[in-house]
């Protein structure tokens, strides 16, 4: 029998700093096709817009999202998948 995954720690990460919209959402998507559900991805970007729009594509997927800032103008979103 497997166990569920641990949706409070990232199974697997993105690295998007210095990268401009799309580019984090599309890396992110990119990532979240290679987990299985409940488990989370972790996102680090710089782009000013990621948590809106990482908010706007979690609601409308179905995905849960939180977001954290860290120092540098990085933004760390953890999103479990639906």
């Amino acid at each position: 029998m497997s166990a569920m995954p641990d949706s409070s720690v990232p199974i697997e990460s993105v690295d998007a700093r210095g990268e401009r919209c799309p580019m984090p959402l599309l890396m992110a998507k990119r990532a979240l096709r290679g987990i299985p559900s409940g488990a989370s991805l972790e996102v680090l970007s710089t782009d000013a817009g990621s948590e809106r729009d990482f908010e706007s594509f979690a609601r409308l997927a179905g995905h849960r999202v939180t977001c954290e800032h860290l120092p540098n103008a990085v933004t760390r979103l953890i999103i479990t998948k639906a």
